[in-house]
């Protein structure tokens, strides 16, 4: 915090001495009349067919702005942003604002570690082989659009199921030396939030750069936030062909963990806390350079090197729901609790190149690269941590049940050729190779090291293929297939208790996304109506074994596949009163049917086959459905999303455990109502009621962190922000 403190601090005199120097110049410019230009954005667009080294044609595509949308930005309520993003399925689980956990297609939300998440480009997943979910926590005060492309993205973006996820944030302002902006948000739960920007342009030189801060009680008992998040961004321009950037994003916060509920705690008041003592502290540092390059009118090459570092940390009393967390008589003190600390080192970098071309009529583009990973992730979990009550990482006991690393070396090539066949129709065939490994050592107290994979290969061609073909300028079919990977990851390969063994023969998940679809607008029309279907092979589990001896052990490996098809829709209709006025409505609709093909789960002393049963956690319908009125500087929005019921396990368990930590998850449907007024060119107000009607709900059963059990929702509450820009 003392470095970004002393580079804020120098960026704030940089820019000073820079509008210094534009008040000297003046005598030699003459200033013009200002001439505002206004008009509506679209909320949801669709990215081009190629845009700087990545190519998108073929592929199913979705780009969110936020400088006009309606929504709980300071928040980042998910259900909101991805509003009319068919088929996204919200896990709330971190508190309010914290994390966005969001998956598509029946995958696993869990801190969207199924998707190629990036922010400008640049990989923020905190450890893509080890710990594939994302820490890192954006402030969506500083993000201008959306981008997310769906399975078919897996060759040239990564190798997930889920595809890609980029965050784009606000860019340095290239009219002005110096630019600010404010906005300050205040809320229900004790919500206060601050965001900060500069940025600005002078020469060739230009910068952006952010401070945020928020504080929250949270919507249950002892679920405190404390959040503060920085960025900056210089970048240095010295021709049309070249451009070299330098970023620096860091989040960090503390969230108090109320824990889990039983289903009778849940009935009688979800606001209820069952931990006072548990919390979760993730303080992520992204840096990273970038170069881009115009070879010609037909080259274009991008360089970004970047890296993922800090900590995941956590002290619970880490135990079901239904036991307390309570004084023992005979010592006047709580019990010890557990401390975990993850420590992320990844490193990446992507060279990718694009190139037009032709061959007799064809027309040809090629986007080829090549991405070099090296990590190390350091996992040292089960300390003995103190019996206090705050947050606290101290160990009692300096030695740790496991203190592992998890190191990997990946070497990634991949290739996508776009061939414009004729007028109209176009096909863009793919590959991407990876090869690496993966070595785990360390030590764990309770288990023998010699019966651990400590050797994980990652070795695998992915093929696939988009198709495109355009109707006049404004509508199109489009196609894919691509295959998709998924590595066994550090838990996966770590033993919770003695009596589970791994297979050392462990399978990674593979399998394809397929999809086709027809997109346009016409007339105040807008449409995307598209088929898919997810292929998911080796999935994980445990089974119940018997050694030679006849000793009872939980075997972890490969339990089966699973198949979901489904289809997503998005239809929004815009009409116009008038010039200052308009009216629009959408449906943003998705049906799933994910069930299990061959696979078999544990059931108490028994392995029970799930052939057909329903994949956990995937509602086969989600839906939401808005309308927003605009007239002249202000509009009104009403959103209702449902979802429908699903299961916590593979079982399809109906009837809810003890602990809670498996049953039904019942369906639900949220109204949120949001507007906002341009008071001035500079100045916007924005009002959020989040869960109008007060629904009590949940929306997973989770089987790890952060606890089996039910994780309530957020009752009705409202904010406002002020956002000022000079």
């Amino acid at each position: 915090m003392k470095h970004l403190s002393i580079l804020f601090v120098f960026i704030f005199f940089f820019t000073f001495s820079l509008q210094a120097q534009s008040v000297a110049d003046s005598s030699k410019t003459k200033r013009l009349r200002a001439i505002t230009v206004t008009g509506r954005k679209s909320n949801i667009e669709r990215l081009p067919r190629l845009k700087e080294t990545f190519l998108f044609a073929g592929k199913k595509t979705e780009v969110v702005n936020l400088s006009g949308l309606n929504a709980n930005i300071t928040e980042k309520t998910p259900r909101q942003l991805f509003a009319k993003v068919p088929g996204v399925f919200v896990y709330d689980m971190d508190g309010s604002g914290n994390q966005v956990n969001i998956s598509t297609r029946g995958l696993d939300p869990h801190r969207g570690w199924e998707f190629n998440i990036r922010k400008n480009g640049i990989i923020t997943n905190s450890d893509m082989y080890g710990y594939p979910a994302s820490h890192y926590s954006l402030p969506m005060e500083a993000v201008e659009r959306i981008e997310m492309v769906r399975g078919t993205g897996a060759l040239q973006y990564g190798a997930q199921f889920g595809g890609l996820l980029n965050y784009v944030t606000k860019q340095p302002d290239s009219t002005r030396t110096i630019g600010l902006e404010s906005i300050n948000a205040a809320g229900s739960f004790g919500l206060v939030s601050t965001y900060n920007a500069i940025s600005g342009t002078k020469g060739k030189f230009s910068y952006y750069a952010y401070y945020n801060k928020r504080v929250s009680d949270g919507y249950r008992d002892h679920s405190r936030t404390d959040y503060d998040a920085q960025g900056f961004l210089l970048r240095y321009q010295p021709s049309k062909l070249l451009r070299l950037t330098a970023e620096l994003g860091r989040s960090n916060y503390v969230y108090q963990i109320p824990g889990p509920l039983t289903d009778s705690m849940f009935q009688a008041n979800p606001r209820q806390s069952t931990r006072s003592r548990n919390y979760f502290n993730p303080e992520i540092y992204v840096p990273s350079f970038t170069i881009d390059y115009s070879l010609s009118n037909r080259t274009t090459i991008k360089w970004v090197t970047s890296a993922v570092l800090g900590a995941r940390n956590s002290v619970q009393f880490d135990k079901p729901a239904n036991v307390k967390d309570v004084i023992d008589l005979a010592t006047l003190t709580y019990a010890p609790r557990q401390v975990d600390i993850d420590h992320f080192n990844s490193y990446t970098s992507e060279l990718r190149v694009s190139h037009s071309y032709q061959v007799g009529s064809v027309l040809s583009t090629l986007v080829t690269g090549l991405q070099i990973m090296r990590n190390d992730l350091h996992r040292q979990q089960l300390g003995k941590g103190t019996t206090g009550s705050d947050f606290d990482l101290t160990l009692t006991n300096p030695q740790w049940g496991r203190d592992m690393h998890f190191k990997t070396r990946n070497l990634a090539f991949f290739a996508e050729n776009r061939f414009q066949i004729g007028t109209s129709f176009s096909i863009s065939p793919g590959i991407r190779v990876e090869s690496g490994q993966s070595d785990m050592g360390g030590n764990i107290t309770y288990y023998q090291d010699e019966q651990l994979p400590t050797v994980i290969k990652h070795r695998f061609p992915l093929l696939g293929i988009n198709a495109d073909y355009p109707l006049g300028t404004q509508q199109n079919f489009y196609a894919g297939f691509s295959q998709a990977y998924r590595p066994v990851i550090f838990k996966d390969v770590i033993p919770a208790t003695t009596y589970e063994r791994i297979d050392k023969d462990l399978e990674d998940a593979s399998g394809y996304n397929a999809e086709i679809g027809f997109r346009g607008e016409k007339a105040g029309l807008k449409w995307d109506v598209s088929w898919f279907q997810l292929r998911y092979n080796n999935r994980l589990g445990s089974l119940n074994q018997t050694d030679e001896v006849g000793n009872f052990y939980l075997y972890r490996t490969n339990i089966g596949n699973s198949l979901t098809n489904g289809a997503e829709l998005f239809v929004e209709y815009t009409y116009p009163f008038s010039a200052n006025s308009q009216l629009s409505i959408f449906t943003s609709t998705a049906y799933m049917n994910a069930r299990y093909l061959e696979a078999q789960v544990r059931q108490g002393n028994e392995n029970i086959s799930v052939k057909n049963n329903h994949v956990e956690s995937t509602p086969p319908w989600i839906s939401r459905n808005g309308v927003t009125y605009s007239y002249k500087y202000w509009s009104i929005s009403g959103l209702y999303s449902y979802t429908a019921q699903s299961y916590a396990d593979a079982l399809n368990t109906r009837i809810p455990s003890a602990t809670g930590a498996v049953g039904l998850v019942p369906d639900y449907g949220i109204v949120d109502v949001n507007a906002s007024w341009r008071i001035s060119p500079q100045v916007r107000l924005r009002v959020n009621v989040n869960n109008l009607l007060d629904k009590h709900y949940f929306t997973k059963r989770p089987t790890f962190y952060p606890g089996p059990g039910i994780w309530s929702s957020d009752g009705r509450g409202f904010n406002a922000s002020l956002g000022i820009n000079i």
